[in-house]
């Protein structure tokens, strides 16, 4: 009776290891070394100037552990009026708390007299922009080139003689 009721708890135990690494291998989370499932990876956002736009380049993925980072780095740039861009095409996952973000940032920015708009030819974070109606609140660009032109474009309509 120990030995199939241990046997059983092995494969309660593999089985539920299955799972989890299965979870890690589709952007759900990485399997820790003690069988927690841990959500997220270290997030990097990469700021520069562009043609006098402020551009943030996101890499990683976006979920309830680093949104905190996000949300904070994103604010910060909104609060200075002008137009941001957010770059997602680094970005392999983005869930809910990642979306609250993106469009408290474009509130933020546009109570500062400025924009959001965000890059995104990935097919998750694109999807999920779009599917939640996102898109209609931050214009979505699929490349940093069409972003940048629109602005140099939308700029040059509201100078002297326009």
């Amino acid at each position: 009776m120990t030995d199939v009721l241990a046997g059983s708890r092995a494969s309660q135990t593999r089985s539920r290891f299955r799972v989890i690494a299965a979870a890690g291998s589709v952007g759900l989370g990485t399997l820790a070394c003690d069988g927690r499932l841990v959500m997220g990876s270290a997030l990097d956002i990469a700021v520069r100037n562009e043609r006098g736009v402020v551009i943030a380049a996101v890499t990683g993925e976006i979920d309830i552990s680093t949104v905190a980072q996000l949300r904070e780095r994103l604010y910060e740039l909104a609060g200075n009026g002008g137009t941001l861009i957010v770059d997602l095409n680094r970005v392999t996952f983005i869930d809910s708390a990642g979306l609250g973000a993106l469009v408290g940032t474009a509130q933020r920015a546009a109570e500062h007299g400025g924009s959001l708009h965000a890059v995104c030819a990935q097919p998750q974070p694109r999807r999920l922009l779009w599917m939640t109606g996102v898109d209609k609140r931050i214009p979505l660009w699929a490349t940093m080139a069409g972003a940048l032109m629109f602005q140099e474009a939308s700029q040059g309509s509201t100078g002297p003689g326009a």
